[in-house]
């Protein structure tokens, strides 16, 4: 697939974001995005094909496969790199409607349509949110689904039509595991950054209104 489309969206979403946010769409484009299209793809392209069993029973390496890897790593990869990304289509959904609707009443109805204020920091907190939700969820799916983040050289397989426990053998587990250590440690990453950023906004919001009332009580 191309992923030009998430780059643009990334980019985008780039002026509206604070400082934090700019490192957190930095993490995802270089330590992410490009890390999968220029190395990871290339190492599970053929994980089927060179999945290899000690027995040539017909469909045994077929269900032992789908066993341990019930879903490719690559492809959960992809899926969880659009899912933390697609969040901020609401920021930029946002901002377009607050442009199309001083367009529609030909006068200016905000400040700047791309400022953090009112319901557009909202929308910002609530992209936040899901961003850092669909990390946590995704991590605990990984977990769960391949037994821990290891990658064993060799597994142990006695489901049928296996006529009895068969080892099976998984190509480049190392390189595999390097790189699913990698995936854990910039998803981590990326919570830390959502929670910093989700917690920098909250509290700016808190002390603005704290002054604002302040200035009003002493005028």
């Amino acid at each position: 697939m191309s992923w030009g489309f998430l780059r643009d969206l990334l980019s985008g979403v780039n002026k509206y974001s604070t400082g934090i946010g700019r490192i957190w769409i930095a993490v995802v484009f270089l330590f992410r995005l490009l890390v999968y299209v220029a190395a990871a793809e290339d190492i599970w392209k053929d994980e089927h094909d060179e999945f290899e069993c000690n027995i040539k029973q017909p469909g045994c390496e077929n269900v032992c496969f789908d066993h341990f890897f019930p879903v490719s790593h690559i492809r959960l990869w992809a899926l969880q790199l659009i899912m933390v990304s697609t969040p901020s289509l609401l920021v930029v959904f946002h901002v377009a409607y607050q442009e199309n609707r001083e367009k529609r009443h030909n006068q200016k109805l905000y400040k700047s349509a791309g400022e953090r204020d009112g319901g557009l920091l909202c929308t910002y907190l609530v992209s936040l949110i899901l961003k850092t939700g669909f990390e946590i969820v995704f991590l605990v799916l990984f977990y769960k689904l391949y037994n821990g983040f290891e990658v064993p050289r060799l597994v142990k397989c006695d489901i049928r039509p296996c006529p009895n426990t068969v080892d099976c053998y998984i190509s480049k587990p190392t390189e595999k595991m390097i790189f699913l250590y990698f995936l854990v440690a910039t998803s981590c990453l990326c919570i830390v950054l959502n929670l910093s950023e989700l917690s920098y906004l909250i509290f700016k919001y808190f002390i603005k209104c704290y002054l604002n009332r302040y200035i009003k009580k002493h005028q």
